[in-house]
């Protein structure tokens, strides 16, 4: 099975080489610099844990339409996603999976209605150097089609079969990308809000409860027009335990260095696809009438990061 992972930062890097690590048939798409770094000397991650790696993973810096992959993994940043649609379009390979933040995803789905269109999510994080990768990688991926649409649940098992990654099989992932960015985008309003440096916020109760508060806000709009929430650890949002639940989870991702890799590195370093993320959110829940207060109140302490 040949695979194409359209896109070399830290998610479509990490992907690539650990499939191709494993013994998966992987190309890896890389522009400019970086793609004559990957080229001349193969592409290095260096692990949070310790571990480095270097693979000389085939390279290439733009899609033919004669190329043929049996699945393409697009993993670009939320700004780029519509300027690969046409060549993606353009290209013979059938099956595309769009990896990442993603509100686009009904879209996406009919600008390729003639492709088998998924949409996925990777456990990896941390940011890029001049010639490695610095980050900390799972090896889980959620993946799967849109409501409506068929299942892929053996295609893509038979993509990562073979290897350790943990793989979540959803069949709304519309509803998983929606609550996810319901969630990531408050925590980088709180990158914004401390100028980078979040250990400020590890003994904030106050502002926690503020970021809380807006991702509960924003699932109950979307809950209470036909939304699922998901992960289902998050059904229980109304639940006046649910903050209770999860408080050490803010407090451990703003006191320590992995929290730090996972999310201000990536905020602060994607100003631009945090504030478009954050726009089409607004306009999605938007439709549903007055944006809740407690979002735009935590938008507004972002010290002008936002564009």
């Amino acid at each position: 099975m040949r695979i194409l992972v359209y896109g070399a930062g830290v998610l479509g890097g990490n992907l690539a080489s650990n499939l191709y690590r494993q013994g998966k048939d992987v190309t890896l798409l890389a522009r400019g610099k970086w793609y004559e770094e990957i080229k001349r000397n193969g592409l290095s991650i260096h692990n949070y844990f310790g571990r480095k790696t270097n693979v000389k993973i085939p390279v290439i810096n733009g899609l033919r339409s004669d190329d043929r992959y049996d699945v393409i993994f697009v993993v670009v940043r939320y700004t780029q996603i519509d300027s690969v649609v046409q060549p993606l379009k353009d290209n013979a390979s059938r099956n595309i999976v769009f990896v990442g933040n993603n509100l686009k995803t009904d879209e996406l789905t009919k600008a390729l209605s003639k492709k088998s269109v998924l949409f996925a999510f990777a456990m990896s994080a941390g940011h890029r150097e001049k010639s490695y990768i610095r980050s900390v990688s799972l090896n889980k991926i959620t993946v799967g089609n849109t409501k409506g649409t068929p299942s892929q649940e053996n295609f893509v098992r038979n993509v990562f079969s073979g290897t350790n990654f943990k793989v979540v099989y959803e069949s709304n992932m519309t509803d998983w990308l929606i609550c996810h960015a319901a969630s990531v985008i408050p925590i980088a309003f709180a990158c914004y809000y401390a100028n980078g440096d979040i250990k400020k916020l590890r003994r904030d109760k106050v502002y926690v409860n503020r970021i809380m508060d807006a991702t509960i806000a924003a699932y109950t709009v979307l809950e209470d027009n036909g939304h699922e929430i998901m992960p289902d650890s998050d059904k229980d949002f109304r639940n006046p335990k649910f903050k209770k639940k999860y408080l050490p989870f803010y407090q451990f991702i703003f006191a320590t260095k992995l929290g730090k890799l996972c999310t201000s590195d990536h905020a602060m370093n994607a100003v631009d696809e945090m504030s478009a993320l954050n726009r089409d959110f607004k306009a999605y829940i938007g439709q549903y009438g007055d944006i809740p207060k407690q979002w735009t109140e935590l938008e507004r302490d972002t010290n002008g990061y936002l564009v």
